[in-house]
C-alpha cells in the first residue's frame, strides 16, 4: 500500500517509515502539513499517518481539509506521543479513523494500520473478485470476462486488478507506477499509457461493458461504472 506519513520530528518520521517499509508498504514522508496537502492535490495514497502537533498547521486542520475540501475518504491514523481524551474526540469528530498514543510500538502500529486497510479496502483480501462480467482470481492471476479467460501479461493483469479494486477512485500516475512497477523502479510515462490502452482494448472497457476507463488530465486515471441495461453488481466473493 502507498502510505503518506506526516511528522515534524525527523527521528519519529524515520521510525514510522522504517516500520511501514518493514511491513511491506511504500512510504512517502512529509515534515510539513502544507506540503502534504499540496501533494494530495496531485497524488493519491492509500492511507495517511499524521502527527497531532505540527509547526505550520495543526494535524486536525489537515484532516478537515482532506475531508471537507478534498472530499476524500482516505483512511487516517493520528499519532501523538501523549494521549489526551479531548484530542481523541476532536480528531475522530473531524474525520480521523483511529488514534494511537505511542507510535513507537511497532506491533500496535502494524495492527492498527492493517485494521484500517482491511476496513477501507476489503475486496483486496478476497480469493475471487467479481465486478459484473469481470471475474478476477488473484491466487492464480487469472481474469475471465463472461466466462472466457483473457490473455494478459503480468503487468497488464496487475494494472487491471488494481484499477478494479479501486473502482471509482482517481489514481495518480505515481500511484499506478508504484502499484504495478514498484517503488524506485523507473517506469516510462508512455509505458503506463501503453498498458492502459491495451487494457481498454482487451477488456472492452467501453460504456456497453458497464465500465469506462478515463484519463484525468494532469493527474492519472479512473475506472468508472456506467449504467447499462444489465447493471453490474461490483461485489466481491
Amino acid at each position: 500500500m502507498r502510505i503518506a506519513v506526516l511528522d515534524h520530528e525527523p527521528d519519529q518520521l524515520q521510525l514510522i517509515n522504517q516500520a511501514m517499509a518493514g511491513f511491506g508498504h511504500e512510504c512517502h514522508p512529509y515534515t510539513e502539513g502544507r506540503k502534504l496537502l499540496q501533494a494530495l492535490r496531485r497524488q493519491t495514497f492509500d492511507l495517511l499517518i499524521l502527527d497531532w502537533g505540527l509547526p505550520d498547521i495543526r494535524g486536525i486542520d489537515v484532516v478537515k481539509t482532506v475531508r471537507n475540501e478534498l472530499k476524500s475518504r482516505l483512511p487516517i491514523l493520528f499519532v501523538n506521543a501523549q494521549r489526551d481524551d479531548a484530542d481523541v474526540v476532536e480528531g475522530l469528530n473531524a474525520g480521523a479513523d483511529d488514534f494511537m498514543a505511542n507510535p513507537g510500538r511497532a506491533k500496535e502500529l502494524e495492527a492498527r494500520v492493517n485494521a484500517l486497510l482491511r476496513r477501507s479496502y476489503p475486496a483486496q483480501h478476497e480469493p475471487e473478485l467479481v465486478f459484473g462480467d469481470y471475474h478476477f482470481y488473484p491466487p492464480s492471476r487469472i481474469l475471465k470476462v463472461k466466462g472466457v479467460q483473457v490473455d494478459l501479461k503480468n503487468r497488464e493483469y496487475e494494472l487491471a486488478l488494481f484499477l478494479f479494486q479501486n473502482l471509482g477512485r482517481l489514481l495518480s500516475r505515481e500511484h499506478l507506477h508504484e502499484a504495478v512497477w514498484g517503488l524506485g523502479v523507473e517506469a516510462l510515462s508512455r509505458s503506463l499509457d501503453t498498458h492502459i490502452s491495451r487494457l481498454r482494448t482487451k477488456l472492452a472497457l467501453r460504456p456497453a461493458s458497464g465500465y469506462l476507463l478515463l484519463a484525468i488530465y494532469g493527474m492519472g486515471y479512473r475506472l468508472e461504472t456506467i449504467e447499462t441495461n444489465t447493471p453490474s453488481d461490483g461485489l466481491a466473493r
